[in-house]
């Protein structure tokens, strides 16, 4: 079966790799080059989503922890354990109990996955990990374990898999129509016809239907994630409640620096995500709440922001589900949503709608 796969970010390069190796033929087209858009503008997490707890998305958070493993023991080199405090200040952020839960149910949903279990930290251990953080009302931190990647360096890793595993990938190939029934695709106004076309372009997904006048049940959510690199190192990562919100906020040691990240402003197109003034502005003024090194926007080696595609609803974004959603039509296989690290397990779900 001859198989078109539109869209190279990791959701697009785990579809084509798998297909690939159900013995398909598969053309994988990116508008630019691979791994060039969201998915080498994320936080750098393999994670389980300790935060998905909170709204109940239980699956979803088994799964992830389940598949961040499978990274970390594929691309050792590109992969790495990590571990987190969620510091506990007296009067601030959920309270204790809450706090305790959820890693009690992040570590029972990871049994099994090779990760070490969280537990609690005394305010002077947390100091000794964290010197710079301001100890007024510093009450401990829970702990847990996650995988961090290099993102754009394991995608590309991904991608030569795939092409090991017979993909065709054309870069620069901008696909401008779709046709369902027929199931070609229009790249450069040149037509060519496939058995199946599957589109898992991310933010752009909508938009490729749109423009071909494919009509869908689902619609994206647009949310930019803008984070900053800052000078200087931290010995772990720390997960920061936002005051006044239920947002957290990642600070992460990376590549001998310190990532501060994400921020959840919706924009109406996936083109040109880059971090406004006012986001650069809310994760300084977060940082300088809890850590008493402050900074200032002088201290900023590194900026960037990735689109990340939500399916719509009703749901404050903080709040949204991140699970995908998969819709066939004729010929077409349509992909909605999607995480990095549960990549591969949807591309084994869009795998099996396609070759129905």
């Amino acid at each position: 079966m001859r198989i078109a796969v539109i869209g190279g970010g990791i959701n697009g390069i785990m579809t084509a790799w798998e297909l690939a190796r159900r013995g398909c033929q598969v053309d994988l087209f990116e508008r630019e080059r691979l791994m060039s858009e969201t998915s080498r503008a994320s936080t750098k997490m393999l994670h389980g989503g300790l935060r998905y707890l909170e709204h109940g998305h239980f699956r979803l958070v088994r799964e992830a922890l389940r598949e961040r493993s499978w990274w970390l023991s594929q691309a050792p080199e590109l992969t790495r354990p990590l571990e987190i405090l969620l510091p506990i200040h007296a009067g601030q952020g959920r309270p204790r109990w809450q706090i305790a839960a959820g890693i009690r149910l992040y570590n029972l949903l990871a049994a099994g996955t090779g990760f070490q279990k969280g537990g609690w930290h005394s305010g002077c251990k947390v100091k000794a990990r964290l010197p710079a953080l301001d100890a007024r009302g510093l009450r401990g931190a829970y702990s847990y374990w996650d995988g961090q990647m290099d993102d754009h360096r394991l995608g590309l890793w991904a991608a030569g898999q795939a092409v090991q595993a017979g993909v065709a990938v054309h870069e620069g190939a901008r696909v401008e129509r779709v046709e369902p029934v027929s199931g070609s695709i229009s790249v450069a106004s040149c037509r060519t016809s496939f058995d199946r076309i599957v589109n898992v372009a991310g933010p752009w997904a909508s938009e490729i239907l749109t423009g071909s006048a494919v009509p869908s049940r689902y619609r994206l959510d647009l949310v930019r994630g803008s984070h900053i690199v800052l000078a200087g190192s931290i010995d772990c990562g720390c997960v920061l409640q936002v005051p006044g919100e239920r947002r957290i906020l990642f600070v992460l040691p990376y590549q001998g620096n310190i990532l501060l990240g994400t921020t959840e402003v919706r924009q109406e197109r996936p083109d040109h995500s880059v971090p406004d003034e006012s986001e650069i502005e809310y994760l300084l003024v977060t940082y300088n709440r809890f850590f008493t090194d402050h900074r200032s926007e002088a201290d900023i080696v590194d900026a960037f922001a990735g689109v990340r595609p939500i399916v719509a609803s009703k749901d404050d974004v903080t709040a949204a589900s991140r699970d995908s959603v998969i819709e066939r039509r004729q010929r077409l296989v349509s992909v909605f949503g999607g995480k990095w690290t549960t990549s591969r397990s949807l591309a084994v779900a869009v795998a099996d709608i396609t070759l129905q």
